[in-house]
């Protein structure tokens, strides 16, 4: 190795014992040391030659690091393609024994197997992307459409705090008279939660039909999920009630649902409070309490989940339960009224939240 003015030659010997390319370029662009492994790899000596030589141009490159080194003293990097390979190039000053810069080290990191994995990681979270976009699209396309089921109307809100939620709501018919409601909160959120709630949908669909017996329909939904053998984080809370349109009776049971339903008569408000077991694999037995209550024209029953009355703001107070309920009563509607109030409240949804109002016509 050659000494070049000042330079400590001792400081540049180390660089021989690595594994990546070392050289170091002085001011006039001229290559004064190339360490051994980028000699060998090059298989050519550079020593003497212009920097950019070795990068195969005929010009300095539009970005010349080391001359920012140079000038500035300051440490930089970017990344270069060079033959087949892709660096990471670091340049930084290398000072003399009078303790000025004397030329720049740039160090070349091979990163092409780092390069080709992003670009495949990314490749694949593009198609995960677009399918997760296909999912949630199609989760809402299976929400029940807005109108009216047997003497129900129904509106609602649904927003999912990620892609998916696992947060969920149905209204079908059992029969030309009878008309199932339900929604149901899955525990966590995303592809998992979402998966869930399309079972939830197409189990309770299945079950409900022609069965008026709500605590069959319930055990039969919790023989049936624990089939799925599910770990047993994976559970979710539904509350499910059939509406009759002839007698106007209402009966109802939660699975877990602590976001009790709220029916909203003239000017009052009422919570359908009931008990009852999450479906969730820690049980082998369940029974449910079933509620009824005779609906009348112009009730109203709001379902919601959790999302909604535990929604934070910026100093970490919820939403609650009060505030639900003043919004309901405020002039004006229901849902919209709720959907403004949120989104002054908190700008930010951690959480998935559904509400749906059916009004008895």
């Amino acid at each position: 190795m050659t000494e070049y003015n000042s330079i400590d030659s001792n400081q540049l010997g180390i660089a021989d014992g690595m594994i990546d390319w070392v050289r170091v370029v002085d001011k006039n662009n001229i290559v004064l040391y190339a360490n051994k492994k980028m000699q060998e790899d090059l298989k050519e000596e550079i020593v003497g030659k212009k920097c950019y030589d070795v990068l195969c141009r005929d010009e300095r490159c539009d970005l010349c690091i080391s001359s920012i080194t140079l000038e500035k003293g300051s440490i930089m990097q970017k990344k270069q393609k060079f033959r087949d390979k892709t660096y990471m190039i670091i340049s930084s000053p290398l000072y003399g024994k009078d303790g000025e810069i004397e030329g720049s080290v740039e160090v070349f990191r091979d990163i092409t197997n780092e390069v080709i994995l992003a670009e495949k990681i990314n490749e694949k979270n593009k198609k995960m992307s677009e399918d997760i976009k296909f999912a949630k699209n199609m989760q809402k396309r299976m929400l029940p459409p807005k109108g009216t089921y047997n003497g129900i109307s129904i509106d609602y809100l649904y927003e999912s705090s990620e892609s998916l939620s696992g947060d969920y709501f149905d209204v079908f018919e059992i029969d030309e008279n009878n008309t199932g409601i339900y929604i149901c909160d899955v525990v966590g959120h995303g592809v998992t939660a979402s998966l869930l709630t399309i079972f939830v949908r197409q189990s309770l669909r299945t079950i409900a039909k022609g069965n008026m017996s709500l605590n069959k329909i319930m055990k039969e939904l919790h023989k049936t999920f624990l089939s799925l053998n599910l770990d047993y984080d994976k559970y979710f809370s539904v509350f499910f009630g059939i509406y009759n349109k002839d007698s106007h009776e209402f009966k109802y049971v939660n699975a877990g649902h602590n976001s009790a339903p709220i029916l909203i008569r003239d000017n009052s408000i009422k919570t359908l409070m009931l008990k009852g077991y999450p479906i969730a694999n820690i049980f082998d037995n369940v029974d449910y309490a079933v509620g009824k209550i005779t609906l009348k024209v112009g009730d109203k029953l709001l379902l919601y989940t959790d999302g909604i009355a535990e929604a934070t703001n910026s100093e970490g107070i919820q939403f609650g339960v009060d505030n639900l309920i003043n919004t309901i009563q405020t002039e004006g509607n229901i849902l919209k009224n709720i959907e403004t109030s949120l989104n002054n409240f908190s700008t930010v949804h951690k959480d998935d939240y559904a509400a749906l109002l059916a009004e008895i016509i």
